[in-house]
């Protein structure tokens, strides 16, 4: 049977309202775009344009995609974005209406979101302060001493955390602006040890916001690039922004001689903010204001991670628990 075609044109201007209009991560936009793929592979097999699918379609895909051993989860997440995609087509006239709008979300299982607890974070942030450094390295280890501070002490996204520019940290009032999801602004604190690291390391920044590299090796960012990354406030050896990706890396440097024997992200220091703050009498109100989140139920697992602690501390302490 002939496959199909897309016009691509639709993804890619779904795409781009998500950006412009959404205000969705570059990354959250990329894993939108791969769900649309997905789901033009699907229809591609059965000769069927998208804009003529059905809910026998919709269903079939999320037969598709269980019979390819995606997890529930998962596929919860490519429906969503189908759906959504076919709202922004419906409501462009597009099509006559959405394939997914009766399909319901598949059950998964609760999964309560990891953390550290509190010495095991202490230990994992002072890593690069407490490591010896060869000479050219201060400032490095100054950089990434900054960047796990500033993560642990805000409980900020990864996203937000990249996104920060100088003008956005105010170590005086001990704040730093950032815009969530939704392009919803908002401040945020810092502690003691986030604001003393990112004094000494802004004060050192200027001179290092510059490639440590020759120019033949690694070329130095011109133009508007450079002009938006000297406004950044964590940069790269190459004097640039830094990454997602650059984040993560230099975690998992500290992570691999931390042993702490736990899978560690970036989102980790987020769910471990919010259970240290409420295990230690946080209002739930004010801890989601703190993350940013638009819903309270969002929020209220991690009332659910501190029971979990307490039954932990409970069978290892008590003579009869076990």
């Amino acid at each position: 049977m002939r496959e199909a075609s897309v016009d691509h044109r639709q993804h890619d201007s779904y795409l781009v309202y998500l950006g412009a209009v959404r205000h969705l991560s570059p990354h959250t936009l990329e894993s939108y775009g791969k769900d649309l793929e997905k789901y033009e592979q699907y229809m591609g097999k059965g000769g069927t344009a998208p804009e003529s699918a059905g809910v026998a379609d919709a269903r079939g895909f999320v037969a598709w995609l269980t019979g390819q051993g995606l997890s529930p989860r998962s596929i919860n997440r490519m429906v969503s974005g189908v759906r959504g995609w076919y709202r922004f087509l419906e409501r462009r006239g597009q099509v006559a209406g959405n394939p997914f709008a009766e399909i319901r979300s598949l059950r998964t299982e609760k999964r309560l979101p990891s953390f550290l607890f509190e010495e095991e974070m202490a230990r994992l942030v002072e890593m690069p302060s407490h490591e010896p450094c060869a000479d050219g390295e201060q400032f490095w280890k100054l950089r990434d001493s900054a960047v796990l501070e500033t993560l642990y002490s805000t409980g900020c996204r990864i996203s937000e955390l990249v996104s920060l520019d100088l003008r956005d940290v105010d170590l005086k009032n001990h704040t730093a602006r950032v815009m969530g999801k939704g392009a919803k602004e908002r401040n945020l604190f810092l502690g003691a040890a986030a604001v003393e690291v990112l004094r000494s390391y802004m004060t050192l920044r200027p001179f290092h916001a510059r490639p440590c590299a020759p120019a033949a090796a690694k070329p130095r960012i011109t133009g508007a690039a450079a002009k938006e990354s000297a406004n950044a406030l964590f940069i790269n050896h190459r004097g640039g922004r830094v990454t997602d990706r650059g984040v993560r890396f230099i975690l998992g440097e500290y992570l691999a001689r931390a042993n702490l024997g736990k899978r560690v992200t970036p989102h980790t220091f987020r769910h471990s903010f919010a259970t240290h703050l409420l295990d230690r009498g946080a209002d739930i109100r004010a801890v989601q204001e703190l993350l940013g989140h638009a819903s309270l139920s969002t929020t209220q697992v991690y009332t659910h991670v501190g029971m979990e602690r307490l039954k932990k501390v409970y069978r290892r302490a008590h003579p009869h628990a076990i």
